[in-house]
């Protein structure tokens, strides 16, 4: 069975899709909302990490061509960004949840007056 085929892939890769367009459509909004609204964005934030990272690891341990081609173009795509080719993406994904947690304490001390 191809990996792409998978139930479980599928349903994972829907849901970050779903997450990823809940979370872009209120990206600009932020600054504007709510101390509660906020903290919610970083947990869907959280959430989507927690489902590439785990995407990312199946997509490690995936023989499949397809899935090692997915692997290298996540990896190509973080170097167009500007990181080392050789960046360890679970040392990238762990700074980013640093990130948020660092962003979740912010907006408790400062919150919104929204």
């Amino acid at each position: 069975m191809s990996f792409f085929n998978s139930d479980v892939v599928r349903a994972e890769m829907t849901e970050i899709s779903e997450l990823q367009e809940d979370i872009y459509k209120n990206v600009f909004k932020f600054s504007t909302m709510t101390k509660e609204e906020q903290l919610f964005h970083v947990s869907m934030l959280e959430k989507l990490l927690d489902k590439q990272k785990i995407l990312y690891t199946r997509l490690s341990l995936s023989d499949d061509p397809e899935a090692k081609l997915m692997k290298q173009n996540i990896i190509d795509s973080a170097t167009l960004m500007g990181l080392p080719k050789d960046v360890d993406m679970n040392i990238l994904f762990n700074n980013m949840s640093q990130m948020l947690e660092v962003m979740k304490q912010q907006i408790d001390k400062t919150g919104s007056n929204q």
